[in-house]
């Protein structure tokens, strides 16, 4: 519970669920200690690396016979996934519906 100023008066409430009482004693609140939010910032990874399964697939970019692979529900819930797939030499991104 913490002290807040209301139209009443000090009042105690729940930073959870919003819960309102009545300060018996106003003088015998005080915030003892704070919340900080901290943010953390996103990891930045350089290079190539790339933690994806492989799959023998021929790229239709330059020809390799190597491609990374991931799946996505890009349609309804009712439908197959598609699968993507990106070239391990090229780079190049494509796609696979089922």
């Amino acid at each position: 519970m913490l002290p807040k100023k209301d139209k009443k008066g000090l009042v105690l409430e729940c930073g959870k669920c919003g819960h309102v009482s009545d300060a018996v004693k106003a003088e015998e609140y005080r915030l003892v200690r704070g919340v900080e939010s901290k943010r953390m910032a996103p990891e930045v990874i350089e290079g190539k690396r790339i933690n994806l399964p492989t799959a023998r697939v021929t790229c239709p970019g330059c020809g390799n016979d190597k491609a990374y692979w991931w799946m996505r529900q890009t349609r309804g819930a009712d439908e197959p996934s598609t699968r993507f797939y990106r070239c391990v030499e090229c780079g190049h991104v494509w796609r696979e519906y089922a």
